[in-house]
C-alpha cells in the first residue's frame, strides 16, 4: 500500500510537471490563481529570450507570457512573465516579473 502511494505521487509529479506549459499552470495554480491558470494562454516571451538567451541557455531554459495573466491581489500588478527550466525530464516554474 505504501508503495503504491509513493508510485501515485511520482506519477502525478510527472504529469504536473511534463511540459512547460503544464509546469507553467502548475505553478499559477499554486501560486493561488486557478482559474487564470486554466483559462489563460501561453506564448514564448520573445523579447526575454533573446536578450537572455545565452544566460537561458546556461540554465536550460525559456522565457513565456501569459496571455490572461493574472492579477497580484497586493498591487494590483499583472504576473505576466515566467522562466521555465528543464531539470532531468521535468519542467519547473518562476515568475520572471515584469523586467
Amino acid at each position: 500500500m505504501k508503495w503504491l502511494v509513493i508510485v501515485s505521487l511520482i506519477i502525478v509529479f510527472t504529469i504536473l510537471h511534463a511540459t512547460p506549459s503544464i509546469a507553467l499552470k502548475t505553478h499559477v495554480f499554486a501560486m493561488g490563481y486557478p482559474i487564470a491558470a486554466i483559462t489563460t494562454g501561453i506564448i514564448e516571451d520573445d523579447f526575454h529570450n533573446k536578450v537572455d538567451k545565452e544566460k537561458f541557455a546556461k540554465i536550460n531554459a525559456k522565457a513565456y507570457t501569459l496571455t490572461k495573466p493574472p492579477i497580484e491581489k497586493a498591487t494590483q500588478g499583472e504576473l505576466r512573465n515566467y522562466l521555465v527550466r528543464k531539470i532531468g525530464i521535468w519542467y519547473f516554474a518562476e515568475y520572471l516579473g515584469e523586467g
